[in-house]
């Protein structure tokens, strides 16, 4: 039970923990308030809250029509699934169609070289803006982590690096996406010349790099500090035993520090979500963002309640993204608050 316990702290499934303590036969009474606090509490004020927004949406006219109230917009969810469903069919139909063509051809010529497809150039899905929003939110957390993360230590063992470094942290750090994007925009379609077998497009690039711009900071800022708070008598340790540096960054520094590494990768993945959909938005690129515009450009009476589920949607994988990081957080923590 006590393992059990641990993983749903660990895993942030902590409404669950009074049920498994009622099943080991601990208070029953006590159990089901902490389970009122935890979920009824939550799951009441949810309810509040939706019935507020079902009366006051009918009495708000806006130029694309009255706001959508909660039914509306779910109704709204069940047209985007039935619209992915119906794209990957026709998907499924292009390739059949282009089999027997292939079919035909080979039947009347043997000799008929081996079929090359064409790709399916259908318009992108609202499940398929979703993945491309994660692929790239992933991609520029990543080469933040591998930026921020080196410099951060070195920022912490040295001081001299530290306060060189750190204006330029004070300067960059409070940066809006809206005035790299620009930069960006224009850097990647100076340096980069996409091509029939080019490995990203430009827009995933401006994307990705936007988001690395913005959100290196926190997990740069965090493993300074990890680094330079590392109990002094652990670094005279090493050198007593004259390690090399290598060792002492792979066997001290890193593990004293993960802690706080992972609280600023937390830190900086909230970071990037949050200006990916800005960047999208503004830049056009593949994504959450453009959905968002192309739906307020459409003007039609179904678009707020489609732009109503975009809003869910961005912050429901928010919320499932913090709390990945912060299961990590919490088992490279060893228990100790950051």
């Amino acid at each position: 039970m006590n393992k059990l316990i641990k993983f749903l702290n660990i895993t942030g499934l902590t409404w669950f923990i009074p049920l498994v303590k009622i099943y080991a036969g601990e208070n029953a009474k006590q159990q089901m308030h902490q389970l009122w606090l935890i979920m009824g509490v939550p799951i009441i004020a949810f309810m509040i809250f939706l019935g507020l927004w079902s009366a006051g949406a009918s009495q708000i006219e806006t130029s694309l029509g009255t706001i959508p109230g909660p039914t509306a917009v779910w109704e709204e969810v069940g047209s985007l699934v039935d619209n992915y469903h119906e794209e990957r069919q026709k998907e499924v139909e292009f390739y059949e169609r282009q089999n027997q063509r292939y079919a035909k051809l080979k039947a009347e010529n043997p000799s008929t070289p081996p079929q090359e497809f064409r790709q399916y150039t259908g318009k992108p899905t609202y499940l398929d803006q979703i993945f491309t929003s994660l692929y790239t939110v992933f991609a520029g957390f990543f080469i933040a982590t591998l930026i921020a993360v080196p410099l951060g230590i070195i920022c912490g063992m040295s001081p001299v690096i530290n306060t060189a470094i750190n204006p330029l942290i004070q300067i960059f750090k409070p940066v809006s996406p809206l005035a790299w994007l620009p930069i960006v925009t224009l850097l990647v379609s100076a340096l980069y010349h996409t091509t029939d077998d080019s490995w990203f497009d430009k827009s995933f690039l401006t994307s990705a790099i936007t988001v690395t711009l913005c959100s290196l900071w926190p997990t740069l800022i965090n493993t300074a500090v990890g680094v330079s708070s590392i109990d002094q008598d652990l670094v005279n340790v090493g050198k007593v035993l004259r390690l090399d540096y290598g060792t002492q960054i792979k066997k001290i520094i890193l593990p004293s520090a993960l802690p706080y590494i992972f609280t600023g990768m937390r830190l900086s993945l909230s970071v990037g979500w949050m200006v990916l959909i800005a960047a999208e938005m503004l830049a056009q690129n593949p994504g959450l963002g453009k959905f968002v515009w192309d739906e307020f450009q459409n003007g039609s009476s179904h678009s707020l309640g489609k732009i109503m589920v975009a809003v869910f949607t961005i912050g429901i994988i928010g919320f499932i993204l913090d709390r990945i990081m912060q299961s990590f957080q919490k088992i490279f923590s060893f228990g100790r608050n950051v």
